[in-house]
């Protein structure tokens, strides 16, 4: 699989601004509306998720709400493959099912509609993506999810990872992770 150059990667971190103190104090919040501003790094980083993906076998993209279906339908277009979205409670017009999970403050959800990958393939092979990953709750309940609607998460992407808060180590145990940034 193709990988970044340095020079790519700084590419990429130069177009995603840092908001300090967001959304509360002591935070450095990635915005990564400014990516998507930039259509030279954002082609850059599509066609790299292109180059990585095209060969592996992905019938479905799921993406966790919001800022992974941006990436995640646009990625799925790009492969010919069908685009799956991963919402909050309540937003998906069809019967779901959910998976909750634990948050430092509580506990949220999310939820999928029950026959999200019905398809002629039983197991179909699915690429879990979404912009960044921090504590990791979200996407690891995603990936329960996907899992329990009779799919195989073969692979989660995520455009930034915050290494430093090991979101991404819970995941591992269960499935490979790709990030296209580290961020220490």
């Amino acid at each position: 699989m193709k990988t970044l150059t340095k020079n790519e990667k700084e590419i990429l971190l130069k177009s995603i601004r840092t908001i300090e103190n967001f959304p509360k104090p002591g935070i450095g919040f990635k915005d990564i509306t400014t990516l998507l501003g930039d259509a030279k790094a954002y082609a850059l980083l599509m066609n790299h998720l292109k180059d990585r993906y095209e060969n592996e076998n992905i019938d479905y993209i799921a993406g966790i709400e919001s800022r992974g279906f941006i990436f995640g339908a646009s990625l799925a277009t790009m492969l010919g493959v069908r685009f799956v979205p991963i919402r909050k409670p309540g937003k998906l017009p069809y019967t779901t099912i959910s998976e909750k999970y634990s948050l430092e403050y509580g506990v949220d959800e999310v939820e999928i509609h029950i026959d999200a990958f019905k398809c002629e393939k039983e197991n179909p092979n699915v690429l879990l993506i979404d912009d960044l990953i921090a504590t990791g709750g979200t996407a690891k309940a995603a990936v329960t999810l996907i899992n329990k609607a009779g799919a195989n998460c073969k692979e989660v992407c995520f455009v930034i990872n915050l290494k430093f808060l090991n979101g991404d180590k819970e995941i591992q145990k269960i499935v490979p992770v790709y990030s296209v940034l580290e961020i220490d």
